[in-house]
């Protein structure tokens, strides 16, 4: 082999691309396939300079989403099989010379070869150098890490060391004058919004990287929920039951459907579970009804309704720092969620009468009795006719309205109660009505753990908790259940909606197929995007019909 020479030669600008620097990922299921470049250019270019470090932050560009394999301590990473045999004195000052072909070649049938797509931020995070033909976008990614890039030529000669000028480097790959295609609307969006896109879409897939499969998720919800849970690599076996093929890393589980014998057996082997549960604006319809989710929670930890230990979410209003741009993006998101007066599963504006101009009005909601969350959280008190006894007691001279849980008045779930006990201890009970016109018309809410006291809160209603839900214990509700004396921070009301709406769970815009930020959903769910079809959502809501009249649910 010949010894490489230190001959410095300018990048040139690299050559029109199958596909721009900047892209979206491939989500399974998503009907945005890239960002388009509008003709109308922005009246004011934004920093090129302050891309690139935002680039550089965020680690987007190239193929970002694909795999991370194992790498050496020390290498060179070399893309032309070509130029291997010219690597010699690089070879001494780097180490071993570790190939990365897009393809096979057969000038690479005497070296080993890492052949495909993967990360190439995380295929330079160690390497010396790069060697690379002119126009390779992996030369872009090096020259943001400052990883020395040598050059071929493709008319021959040896490779040669780039001297990178940034403006032309960059210019034409990212055009900080151009406007490009909102993938969640009509507008145009700039290069420092689309890099702030593909961050938050790195972020989610990073961590998912260490999730292979995923367990207890009906069939139904599984298209919705696997792009929120995709860690970019191949997804075709991602619901396969793990007792044929155990997987090696974490397995995120819905745990209330997962098979019990399958869950003890990855606990027993020290598996890392994930629990995945429903978000806080799940869909215009019920889970009952096969109605898929647009929205999850994703936590190590544990799930947020259990306080028998901390959550993800419980650590974030714990420990978390709210900086004011966030508080007032979950001010505004607030104020859009009680203007449209959308709840967790449906969107009602309407405006109620008061009942009795004399006595305060008090909501209580029912909740399904043999849910999770009561089970977890509710101290003890699993019955919907017990709550209605405990707020009675609280409030002899109110006027209490019992609201039972959607699912229940469904016929799909327990915790019915029959009217003539209901009457004993409530004025009024409400099937016909929202949660969220509820919630507005009294003075205040009582509940078990209900989501219901959280919607409260966003109005400004007085709320107490006769459970422990994730909400209770911050500051802002007046809590009878056992709080854990763990939660000490107090937090303020658009603090809570910041964790709760922003910051914890994970979001699929029924549009585009992709994740999305909260405000998308909300935009989406106002505009009655996503609303319940098929015959299975048809099909339950039947069954549900059936289940009633036979239960005598509601009369």
């Amino acid at each position: 082999m010949s010894a490489l020479p230190d001959t410095a030669v300018r990048a040139a600008p690299p050559a029109p691309q199958h596909a721009a620097f900047l892209r979206v990922p491939p989500f399974p299921g998503s009907r945005f396939r890239n960002f388009e470049q509008l003709p109308q250019p922005l009246a004011k270019p934004v920093s090129l300079d302050n891309c690139l470090a935002q680039i550089r932050e965020t680690r987007v560009g190239g193929t970002y989403w694909a795999p991370q394999p194992d790498l050496p301590s020390a290498y060179l990473l070399v893309r032309s099989a070509a130029a291997a045999s010219s690597c010699d004195s690089l070879v001494e000052r780097h180490g071993a010379i570790l190939m990365w072909l897009a393809a096979p070649t057969p000038a690479a049938s005497q070296l080993p070869a890492m052949v495909g797509e993967f990360d190439p931020w995380h295929m330079l995070s160690g390497a010396g150098a790069l060697v690379c033909h002119i126009g390779d976008e992996v030369s872009l990614v090096a020259a943001l890490l400052g990883v020395p890039t040598y050059l071929v030529d493709p008319r021959g000669g040896p490779p040669r060391l780039s001297v990178v000028d940034q403006a032309k480097l960059f210019g034409e790959a990212l055009p900080a004058a151009a406007s490009f295609s909102d993938p969640f609307g009509d507008r145009a969006i700039d290069l420092v919004e689309l890099t702030a896109l593909c961050g938050f879409w790195r972020s989610m897939i990073d961590a998912n990287r260490p999730i292979q499969r995923g367990v207890g998720f009906a069939f139904w919800k599984q298209q919705s929920v696997l792009p929120l849970l995709w860690g970019g690599g191949d997804s075709s076996g991602f619901f396969a039951n793990p007792a044929d093929n155990d997987p090696d890393g974490t397995v995120a589980i819905w745990r209330s459907k997962a098979p019990p014998d399958v869950v003890e057996r990855l606990e027993c082997r020290g598996t890392p579970i994930v629990e995945v549960e429903d978000g806080f604006l799940r869909s215009s319809g019920l889970g009952a009804d096969c109605v898929p989710p647009l929205s999850i929670t994703v936590d190590p930890l544990g799930p947020y309704f259990d306080p028998a230990q901390p959550s993800g979410l419980e650590n974030l209003l714990q420990n978390g720092d709210f900086d004011p741009e966030l508080i007032g993006r979950a001010s505004r998101l607030r104020e859009s969620i009680v203007a449209a007066g959308l709840g967790k599963y449906d969107r009602d504006d309407a405006i109620l009468d008061r009942i009795d101009a004399k006595r305060r009005h008090i909501l209580v909601p029912g909740q399904v009795e043999d849910d999770r969350s009561i089970l977890t959280g509710g101290s003890g008190l699993v019955s919907n006719l017990e709550l209605l006894k405990r707020v009675r007691e609280q409030e002899p001279d109110a006027l209490l309205i019992y609201k039972p849980h959607p699912d229940v008045v469904a016929g799909h779930r327990k915790g019915n109660i029959p009217e003539r006990l209901c009457r004993q201890f409530a004025d009024k009970v409400v099937t016909d009505s929202s949660i969220s016109a509820l919630i507005a018309m009294v003075d205040e809410v009582h509940v078990n753990t209900s989501l219901a006291g959280f919607e409260a809160l966003m109005r400004h209603k007085p709320v107490t908790t006769h459970g422990v839900p994730f909400y209770a214990g911050w500051g802002l509700t007046r809590d009878l259940g056992p709080v854990p004396a763990r939660r000490t921070s107090k937090r303020s009301l658009d603090e809570l909606v910041a964790a709760t709406l922003l910051l914890y769970p994970r979001y699929l815009d029924p549009v585009s197929g992709l994740p999305c930020p909260a405000e998308v959903v909300v935009d989406r769910l106002c505009a009655g995007a996503g609303q319940p079809q098929g015959v299975l959502v048809a099909a339950r809501r039947l069954q549900g019909k059936v289940s009633r009249i036979l239960r005598g649910v509601g009369r």
